[in-house]
C-alpha cells in the first residue's frame, strides 16, 4: 500500500529552461548564452551550487569575479531564477493525493535560490509535507546521500513510497533504494503509474 509520494521538482512540478537562464545571465555581462553555459554549466559550477557547496553570496562573488562585472545580487537572482513555469495539470493530482491522506515529499536537485523562487512564485511546494533538496543534502541525484535523506523523510518503508522523476537514471537509483519508481513524462502517464500502484484508481 502506498503511503507516501516522492516528487521531483524540475520538469515535473514546474518546467524550466537552462537556455533561458544562460541568455539572461549573459545579458547581465554582455556574454553569449553559449559562453555562459560553458562558464556555469559545463564547468560544473551550477552543480556545485546545487550541492550547496556555494552559498548565494559565494555564487554572486563567483559571477562578479568570473565576468568582471559589478552585477547587483538581486539582478543576478532574477536572471538566474526567472526560468520556471508551473506544470498546471499536476496541481489537482497533488490535491487528490493529499485528500486521500498520502504524504508528499519533494526530492529535487536544486540550488537554494531556485527552490525559493519556485516556493515564492507558485503555490505548489506548499502542498508538500517535507522537501529534500540537493543543496540541503550536500549531494545531487543520483548520488546515494540524497536518496538516503529522502528515505528519512518519507515516514514509511521504501516499498510503500511511489517516486516519479523525469530522468531515467534517477529513477534507476530510486529503485536501487527500494522505491516504487516510475519515469515522469506527462500527467496522463503519471495517473497511469499511480493507478498501476493502487493509487487514484
Amino acid at each position: 500500500m502506498i503511503r507516501t509520494c516522492l516528487f521531483d521538482m524540475g520538469n515535473v512540478l514546474v518546467f524550466f529552461s537552462h537556455e533561458r537562464m544562460c541568455e539572461q545571465l549573459g545579458r547581465l555581462c554582455d556574454r553569449s548564452a553559449e559562453d555562459m553555459r560553458r562558464l556555469l554549466i559545463d564547468s560544473g559550477v551550477q552543480w556545485n551550487y546545487e550541492r550547496g557547496w556555494l552559498s548565494p553570496t559565494q555564487f554572486h562573488e563567483w559571477f562578479r569575479s568570473t565576468t568582471d562585472r559589478d552585477v547587483l545580487f538581486d539582478d543576478l537572482v532574477q536572471a538566474a531564477s526567472d526560468i520556471f513555469w508551473l506544470n498546471e495539470p499536476i496541481v489537482p493530482v497533488l490535491d487528490q493525493l493529499k485528500s486521500r491522506g498520502l504524504r508528499l515529499v519533494l526530492l529535487s536537485n536544486t540550488c537554494i535560490t531556485h527552490f525559493e523562487w519556485v516556493r515564492d512564485h507558485y503555490d505548489v511546494l506548499q502542498r508538500f509535507d517535507a522537501c529534500v533538496t540537493s543543496c540541503g543534502a550536500g549531494a545531487i541525484k543520483p548520488e546515494p546521500p540524497i536518496y538516503e535523506a529522502a528515505l528519512r523523510e518519507i515516514d514509511c518503508e521504501p516499498n510503500e513510497c511511489f517516486y516519479t522523476d523525469d530522468i531515467p537514471r534517477y529513477i534507476a537509483a530510486g529503485r536501487q533504494h527500494g522505491l516504487l519508481a516510475e519515469v515522469f513524462t506527462d500527467v496522463p502517464s503519471l495517473l497511469g503509474h499511480l493507478g498501476k500502484h493502487g493509487v487514484l484508481k
